[in-house]
């Protein structure tokens, strides 16, 4: 029997997401949620969309679930109680969300003792994400230590940027001694997108220049030349960049030092603010864009202002993007809120004529889970809404790596 499935598992501080394909037509066999871990309230959702389980439809299971150890254990008991089990010959990987990986690790990577030790030594540089993506991993280890367990990278795709595009003007031996450089975040979404979306232009992808705009609750942007990272909008951390739901993105570094001597505020304090209570939630008082949109449409002026800030920030990189690029055949929005916020699209579209975008406004305005073109065919660049897929990206780079 040929193992063609791979367990995707994106392990969070607090939760755990997963899905398992079968990478023999990409299709998904099984879907579910594990969260507040370690938490009052938690809660496991598991959905199998293939096999004997399939009609049983949704189940969930709620109660205590004290660590990450539980919860994938509970994650394995659901998937066997649906003949999907961990123990299945026909599993052939699990690949792991890992945000951070550094200048190490620019493609998927075999997990053995020395890259999961290297990928722990990487926390101070991902301190919210890689403690919880080790834990992932050591437990998935545990319970299958035969099968191939492999790390797929957020940072990976970006560091094809180059030099003097990846690093601050800073001194040099202060930034190498701290790892100080730009990174990049959200790799595999603009990594599938960018080629998905030369797939809808009907072009190769090394013929296809790209703006990927992923707009989630983190944002961030990525000039694509030829399938190929040149640039993007997140750094050293997730911060830097687009506004985001919670996250600031830029802002003058003096900001810090403001806050510190003038207000008073310590390191961590700074860091919660600019991480937690900034971007839309410090304009508004709301971080959900759809709550956002609808109070700027009554005429909430906090609201219109931070409509107006997170547009205003989308035109300057994509303005920016298109000096970097020389060239560009599309600008795709992805993600939660590029997916599904027309409005949004709208506003950071507008006014942009003079470098060749324009919307087609029935188009931008329909709702579709399908890519799509949302520009009239007289655009001299295309604008596209591409549904992002990490998990199958991750899926198909841990499939592809031990297959070879």
């Amino acid at each position: 029997m040929t193992a063609t499935r791979v367990l995707v598992l994106n392990s969070g501080s607090s939760s755990v997401k997963y899905q398992l394909l079968d990478m023999a037509d990409s299709s998904r066999l099984a879907v579910g949620l594990v969260e507040r871990i370690g938490e009052e309230g938690s809660r496991l959702v598991h959905e199998a969309l293939a096999g004997p389980g399939a009609e049983g439809g949704r189940r969930e299971r709620t109660g205590a679930i004290a660590d990450h150890a539980q919860a994938l254990r509970a994650v394995a008991e659901e998937l066997a109680a649906d003949g999907l089990g961990l123990d299945s010959p026909e599993l052939a990987a699990v690949g792991h969300r890992v945000v951070h990986g550094g200048t190490r690790f620019t493609a998927p990577t075999v997990i053995d003792d020395e890259v999961l030790a290297e990928i722990r030594s990487l926390i101070p540089l991902a301190p919210l994400h890689n403690p919880a993506n080790v834990t992932g991993i050591e437990v998935a280890r545990e319970l299958r230590a035969d099968l191939p367990q492999v790390a797929v990278f957020d940072t990976a795709f970006h560091s094809t940027m180059p030099e003097h595009v990846a690093r601050y003007a800073i001194d040099a031996a202060t930034a190498e001694k701290y790892s100080i450089r730009r990174y990049g975040f959200h790799g595999t979404s603009h990594a599938y997108v960018s080629r998905a979306t030369a797939a809808l232009l009907g072009k190769p992808v090394e013929e296809v220049n790209v703006i990927v705009l992923h707009l989630g609750n983190g944002a961030s942007a990525s000039a694509v030349r030829g399938g190929v990272c040149v640039e993007t909008s997140m750094g050293l951390t997730p911060l830097e960049g687009l506004v985001m739901g919670t996250r600031s993105g830029d802002l003058d570094p003096a900001v810090v030092f403001h806050l510190a001597r003038v207000g008073g505020l310590s390191v961590d304090e700074i860091d919660s603010l600019l991480n937690k209570k900034s971007g839309l939630l410090g304009l508004c008082g709301d971080n959900d864009m759809r709550e956002v949109t609808r109070r700027a449409g009554e005429g909430d002026e906090a609201a219109r202002l931070a409509l107006a800030a997170y547009a205003h920030r989308l035109k300057k990189y994509i303005g920016a993007y298109t000096a970097v690029l020389g060239r560009v055949d599309a600008v795709v929005f992805t993600a939660g809120v590029g997916e599904n916020a027309s409005v949004v699209r709208k506003a950071a579209i507008s006014g942009l004529e003079g470098l060749g975008l324009a919307l087609d406004p029935e188009a931008n305005a329909a709702r579709s889970a399908q890519p799509r073109l949302i520009s009239p065919a007289s655009a001299r660049v295309a604008v596209a809404v591409v549904p992002t897929d990490e998990e199958l990206e991750i899926a198909t780079q841990a499939y592809a790596l031990v297959t070879q």
